[in-house]
């Protein structure tokens, strides 16, 4: 299993509509990929590692699928679709990683 992880960094100057997120963006990339989209979770950032310090990333998404292949496969055909989306509801570029998931 692999999670796709679209970081969206924090500044003084990131605006990011986490309701819109939630209830537009994400469920509209699980849509797009169908049964090749496992799961998804999406994080809120409150604070960095310690107190009184910002979050890194403002939001975070999460994709799971069973291997980079099924990922590519399911995300590719609607990549326009779903980076067009962002400006709905961010300012920020997201940063992009791919991992495996080896617990949990």
């Amino acid at each position: 299993m692999i999670k796709v992880s679209v970081m969206y960094p924090n500044s003084p100057e990131a605006l990011f509509d986490h309701a819109y997120y939630r209830d537009q963006h994400m469920p509209m990339v699980k849509s797009r990929m169908g049964e090749h989209c496992k799961s998804y979770m999406i994080d809120k950032g409150l604070g960095g590692g310690a107190p009184g310090v910002a979050a890194p990333y403002i939001a975070s998404g999460h994709l799971v699928c069973e291997s980079v292949e099924a990922f590519q496969a399911s995300f590719g055909p609607h990549t326009k679709e779903i980076m067009g989306d962002i400006p709905n509801y961010t300012n920020t570029t997201p940063v992009i990683q791919i991992s495996e998931i080896v617990a949990g």
